[in-house]
């Protein structure tokens, strides 16, 4: 009987976490079997081939496949040919559902060679749907075989991830094994540094922006990783408050190793564990942050991102009050006067709850509070043109120079320049007919990709090291935030994040303000005053 001609899709997939031993290099073998196949029946003509290389069975969100299916429902593809079922999928209720409904429906011819499956040649076998759950049922087995070998990793201390995290790379002697990656790990410090000192994580991300320093996703892109971000907009190429609000809480960074964060069943999404069930092995590679610098980060965070309903609680202190005989948290009293107007206080938690045998009300109100905090801030900015021309006169202003490494230019100057060569090799293998046309287009636009980045990184570096000696960039950024609020006349909840890091109330409205900068600050009049 004649047939038309069948536009034929060939589908090949392979993962490397389903079993597939024998076939962990069998993409060509796959397609090598197929082709071979279509091109032996007359009545099948090779529209294209669609390959998910690394991709489970046990759903169908693969690239490829869903590709082809978009083909299938654009008509132009109605014949699908597979190796075996299991490469098509292991889940048994999907799988039927293509091969029962959906491809019947659309009249696509659907053909497994080694299972024997034409569904033009005859109805399928009712054995199909057992032999689907047998699939299953093996990646499930495989899967929890997986799960306890990942596992076992991970409690020894083994890096098992697919991508190192910001700041590292694999070991090219042992991929279980994290190493710093110098460039990286210098951002990385700098954003912990820059948080220290008193930069929003908003503002932190605006000045990466501003000097052209890639953000993570683009970065391993650029050094030629194949990274994608699920949880990423595909327009988010740039640092956002998320990606510095995550680099500052991973512990990684100290040097332990810290996995097991996220836990995925079969055909389910990816569920948060809880943190007491992570697994956290200490000092399993180089630390990025030391021990100090990552605690005075938690202990900022910590107070930063308290829950605070600004329409009910207007205490922009919250989180940064203590009494300073007992230590406790101060907490907030409304009074209701005659008048019908209202007062907001604050006094000791211990003196609230448990009355004058433990501590004293050390009253005060959160009016002549802002009052205080504000004008002090006001005296430490009009003398802080007086600090900068004494840091002048003693020189202080050469450690700047220490923040930012001089040979940074030269770094990517060089990864430019071997992008450069690079890029003239594959033109030259072109020439000699070593990559067809395509291939070199395609390589050549990856390269000047590369090159206008790295020319963009070279240009920031290299202002950001001139600006280092200028005259105004002696000053630290605590000084910039600090001038920025010469002209301030209200407090509100961000400055006092930015600038506060403790106040201790004690009685007769005394009150001790310690800033995030307060250490810098006496460090620098110290040496300004006591030179020697």
């Amino acid at each position: 009987m004649w047939h038309p001609a069948f536009d034929t899709a060939v589908y090949i997939r392979l993962s490397r976490e389903d079993g597939d031993k024998e076939e962990s290099d069998s993409v060509g073998n796959q397609r090598k079997l197929l082709t071979q196949y279509v091109s032996n029946h007359g009545d099948l003509v090779l529209h294209d081939i669609y390959i998910d290389d690394g991709y489970s069975g046990t759903n169908f969100n693969r690239p490829s496949f869903q590709r082809m299916i978009a083909d299938v429902e654009d008509g132009k593809v109605n014949c699908v040919v597979v190796k075996d079922l299991s490469r098509f999928g292991r889940d048994y209720i999907d799988t039927g559902r293509y091969l029962e409904r959906i491809f019947p429906e659309l009249e696509v011819r659907f053909i497994s060679i080694t299972d024997g499956i034409d569904s033009l040649k005859q109805s399928y076998d009712m054995l199909l749907p057992i032999k689907n759950i047998f699939n299953e049922q093996y990646a499930r087995d495989i899967s929890k075989k997986i799960q306890t070998a990942v596992k076992t990793k991970q409690r020894a201390g083994e890096f098992i991830g697919a991508f190192a995290s910001y700041g590292y790379k694999k070991s090219p002697a042992n991929k279980n094994k994290l190493v710093i990656d110098a460039y990286a790990a210098d951002v990385v410090r700098r954003i912990f540094s820059l948080y220290i000192q008193g930069y929003g994580k908003q503002r932190i991300a605006k000045l990466l922006n501003e000097e052209g320093i890639l953000c993570p996703a683009e970065y391993k892109k650029v050094n030629g990783e194949n990274y994608h971000n699920s949880n990423r907009l595909e327009s988010t190429v740039y640092w956002s408050y998320t990606t510095i609000n995550s680099i500052l809480r991973r512990e990684i960074y100290t040097g332990n190793m810290v996995q097991g964060t996220k836990h995925q069943r079969m055909r389910s999404r990816q569920k948060a564990v809880a943190k007491e069930d992570w697994i956290i092995v200490e000092n399993t590679h180089e630390a990025i942050i030391d021990k100090d610098t990552w605690e005075k980060a938690q202990l900022l965070l910590s107070k930063r991102t308290r829950n605070l309903d600004f329409h009910t609680n207007r205490n922009i202190f919250a989180g940064f009050l203590k009494c300073g005989d007992c230590g406790r948290a101060m907490a907030k009293h409304v009074w209701h006067l005659a008048d019908g107007s209202k007062v907001d206080t604050l006094s000791c938690g211990t003196y609230k709850r448990h009355g004058t045998r433990f501590c004293t009300p050390h009253t005060i109100s959160l009016k002549v509070l802002e009052e205080i905090v504000l004008s002090d801030l006001k005296v430490i900015v009009q003398n802080i043109r007086d600090l900068q021309e004494l840091v002048r006169q003693h020189d202080l202003a050469t450690s700047r120079a220490k923040q930012i490494d001089d040979t940074e230019p030269n770094k990517i100057a060089s990864e430019l320049e071997r992008v450069k060569k690079r890029k003239q090799s594959v033109y030259e293998d072109y020439k000699d007919g070593l990559i067809s046309k395509e291939e070199f287009l395609s390589y050549r636009e990856e390269y000047l990709k590369k090159e206008v980045l790295y020319t963009k990184q070279m240009e920031a570096a290299s202002k950001r090291l001139e600006d280092q000696t200028a005259e105004d960039d002696f000053q630290t950024p605590w000084m910039r935030r600090l001038l920025e609020l010469r002209d301030v006349e209200k407090l509100d909840r961000e400055i006092v994040v930015d600038m506060v890091s403790e106040i201790l109330v004690y009685e007769n409205r005394r009150i001790r303000i310690r800033y995030n900068f307060s250490d810098e600050l006496q460090h620098l009049f110290s040496q300004a005053y006591h030179p020697d």
